[in-house]
């Protein structure tokens, strides 16, 4: 069912949510007669923070004119001349609005799109219970709104209450005043006979007596009415406070933690608006309720009558600074966190944004945001409060942004496009620690004022750690610090403390994660892929994964110590697994034809009960990034069958011919494990045969992979085929086919396409002409 028209279903509060979507930005008619093309359109696809993006923002722009054109000139009748003048009225506004920055238009769009999604789940959930999200998350929202309309009520029943105390005030103020002129018209009757005065002096001074009892009594009144208000206020503050905490330090941590976890691959941390939503409500009573107790200190002020009122207005003054205040600084976020890898002399973007900002105004005096990058230990003293003395551990180029407000979404954000780590200042490292093993954070502050300068806030917050390398071959340990620390840091932690080793089972629910936001797949690693992994970092031989339940792997056996008998570390195997599969293999493994993590003797043992021919692609144990093919075959000198495993392939060799044409030249390999015919699992994967003719009528020769199996001598001494000699030549033939046509035959007309080998043995992968 068409997004809009699910929409249009929703009531209540949900109902009032959408409509405000609305207005003179982008009329809620566009949305409606231009429903299916809107929800057609590519949105997501365009960066609103790159700027070169801007033309794909103008197309849509200009098509979103033109439909609005065409549907007014086909509106027909009475009822149709007015919706055409309508349409084209939007058609010209929309176009004066966004014509000079149609990203506008694309955030604007997608908030809209966003909010309704979001909107129309809630509602799907909330009226089906069964269906609902097993942590709960309907039942919170509904209890946080419930907590958000009885702070209402309470707010507003201390307004009632606050004018009613005001009025009584201002009607005490008069009759005191009655008091004084009573008492002065006495003090004046000295001057006037005795017998008029007594008479005169009667009347006054009962008068006179009558109303100080009333302003004596209407004066404890007026201190219950002050008290009981104050008290009323305690209870608000402090729910207040309790769902402030919930949203905050519940919700929001939570957000923060997701967004953490995607770092690692995991899900999206999802959008910000209903939390900025929660967010300005709480603003918004949290200053109401301020504002109210400003004017009770101004009513007290005006009239100060002894009691314990007024020591109780100084408290409530100050909870209620220190709400709004706890309020600001936390919700001053990271929305786009930077590069976890950081490299030096790479631009690199990030994204910070006041929740509060527009509904506390910051916006119309726009504040300046600054970046700096600090260390560990520099982290750890600004918590502390300790005098940094503005040190940085290195040089940010483009690093101040001015916040922009968007008044199509609502959001007070600062984008810094363009920032670049110029210079590092590392510290001394500790014992075995390894540069890609230093962590640093971006510190993001800035200044405001709300209220008309009423307070004034100083903003800090900190990125997510970083890893600063200078060259590409540091990334992988750097991606091993970062995974670890995403994935086992712990909510309010000093920073960037995190656990030396871990339970098995809590790496390899982050090790599934990476793989499969890497792989970008849902197939994830498999029970048994798992076995091998615990079998690889504790060199162990059980295939039991109860066994591995209980076991830790430490930091060290994860990304600092080599594997036995290798030069590459646990991770550093691994990921070089990830690169391969993503660059060349995903397809392949989201197939399913790729079991990958098996040793040498399971596949042997696998292969050995398959006929002849039957083959399987598994990770190389004995180098980075190589996937190697197995299959059984009879051996020619022992008249026996055994498995043969060809020497790794890696990415290199894959940029020369992909796996499946190698498969495919392979004629002896005839069923994928385990019965598949290779001609269903590859065939749609292999280069078509090109034999047009080339320029003067020659045609282009081809690759080919060609595997001789004649003699034991073929093979190493682990029974696999020595390929570093033919994989030299393969590299020295593929750059002879990359030369122009005249330079590499004498000929000028070629036969058909014959197999041409060097004057050499082919041990294995050899490609021929």
């Amino acid at each position: 069912m068409a997004l809009w028209i699910q929409a249009q279903q929703l009531q209540g509060d949900a109902l009032h949510q959408m409509q405000s979507l609305y207005g003179q930005h982008f009329p809620i008619e566009v949305r409606h007669y231009l429903a299916q093309w809107l929800e057609a359109q590519l949105w997501d696809a365009i960066d609103l923070e790159n700027q070169q993006d801007e033309f794909k923002a103008k197309r849509l722009l200009d098509g979103l004119i033109q439909e609005l054109q065409r549907k007014a000139e086909h509106q027909m009748g009475e009822d149709g001349f007015l919706l055409k003048i309508k349409l084209g009225h939007y058609a010209t506004q929309l176009k004066s609005s966004y014509d000079p920055c149609p990203l506008e238009l694309v955030r604007c769009v997608k908030h809209i799109l966003y909010t309704e999604q979001r909107l129309v789940k809630e509602a799907s959930n909330a009226s089906s219970p069964g269906s609902g999200p097993v942590d709960g998350t309907p039942q919170r929202y509904q209890q946080i709104n419930q907590t958000f309309e009885e702070l209402r009520v309470m707010t507003q029943d201390t307004e009632n209450d606050l004018r009613k105390l005001q009025h009584s005030q201002e009607y005490f103020i008069i009759q005191y005043q009655e008091s004084l002129r009573i008492q002065a018209q006495l003090s004046s009757l000295a001057s006037i006979p005795p017998a008029e005065r007594v008479q005169r002096e009667s009347g006054l001074q009962s008068r006179k007596s009558t109303l100080e009892a009333w302003l004596t009594r209407e004066a404890n009144t007026l201190q219950k009415y002050r008290q009981e208000l104050a008290e009323k206020h305690q209870r608000t503050l402090a729910l207040l406070r309790k769902q402030q905490t919930v949203i905050v330090d519940d919700e929001l941590i939570q957000w923060k933690r997701r967004q953490q976890l995607a770092g690692n691959g995991g899900p999206s941390e999802g959008g910000l608006d209903i939390l900025q939503a929660w967010c300005e409500k709480l603003a918004d009573m949290i200053w109401q309720n301020r504002q109210q107790i400003r004017r009770v200190e101004h009513l007290t002020q005006q009239l100060p009558i002894p009691g314990p009122t007024e020591e109780l207005l100084t408290d409530l003054n100050a909870t209620v600074t220190d709400i709004i205040s706890a309020l600001v600084t936390s919700t001053f976020i990271i929305e786009k966190q930077p590069p976890q890898v950081l490299k030096t002399q790479t631009k690199f973007s990030a994204t910070v944004r006041l929740l509060v900002g527009g509904k506390l105004n910051v916006h119309m005096n726009p504040p300046q945001v600054k970046a700096t990058i600090i260390s560990e230990q520099q982290a750890k003293a600004l918590l502390k409060n300790e005098n940094t003395r503005n040190d940085s551990s290195g040089e940010i180029l483009n690093n101040n942004c001015v916040m922009e407000y968007h008044q199509t979404t609502g959001t007070l954000s600062a984008h810094f496009r363009t920032m670049s780590l110029k210079r590092i200042k590392r510290s001394d490292r500790r014992g075995a620690e390894s540069v890609t093993e230093e962590k640093f954070t971006v510190l993001f502050e800035s200044q405001f004022s709300v209220g008309g300068n009423e307070l004034v806030f100083h903003v800090k917050t900190l990125s997510l750690p970083v890893v600063v390398i200078v060259h590409g071959s540091q990334d992988n340990n750097a991606t091993a610090t970062v995974l670890w620390d995403n994935a086992f840091s712990e909510t309010g932690r000093v920073p960037f403390v995190v656990p030396d080793k871990v339970l098995w089972p809590q790496l390899c629910e982050a090790l599934n994660m990476k793989y499969k936001s890497e792989v970008q797949s849902d197939r994830g690693l498999s029970e048994d892929n798992l076995v091998f992994l615990a079998q690889k970092a504790f060199s162990s031989s059980s295939n039991n994964t109860e066994d591995y339940c209980n076991m830790t792997i430490t930091w060290s056996q994860f990304n600092r110590e080599s594997l036995p008998g290798r030069n590459f570390t646990f991770w550093q195997w691994f990921d070089g697994v990830i690169e391969l599969m993503k660059k060349h293999l995903k397809s392949h493994w989201n197939d399913g034809a790729i079991l990958g993590f098996l040793n040498k003797q399971q596949a042997q043992d696998m292969l050995m009960s398959k006929p002849n021919g039957t083959f399987l692609l598994r990770f190389s144990d004995s180098e980075i990034g190589g996937i190697t093919i197995a299959w059984v075959a009879e051996n020619p000198n022992k008249a026996e069958r055994m498995v043969w495993n060809l020497m790794p392939f890696t990415t290199k060799d894959f940029s020369i011919r992909s796996l499946a044409d190698r498969i495919s030249d392979l004629n002896h390999l005839l069923f994928l494990y385990p019965s598949q015919p290779k001609e269903e699992v590859f065939s749609r994967y292999c280069t078509p045969p090109n034999s047009k003719a080339v320029g003067d009528g020659y045609v282009k020769p081809e690759i080919k992979q060609v595997v001789k199996v004649e003699n034991d001598s073929m093979l190493d001494t682990e029974g696999e085929f020595d390929l570093d000699e033919t994989m030299d030549m393969a590299r020295q033939v593929e750059e002879f086919l990359r030369q122009p046509m005249e330079t590499q035959w004498s000929v000028s007309i070629c036969p058909p396409p014959v197999t041409i080998c060097p004057p050499l043995q082919l041990h294995s992968r050899l490609p021929c002409l």
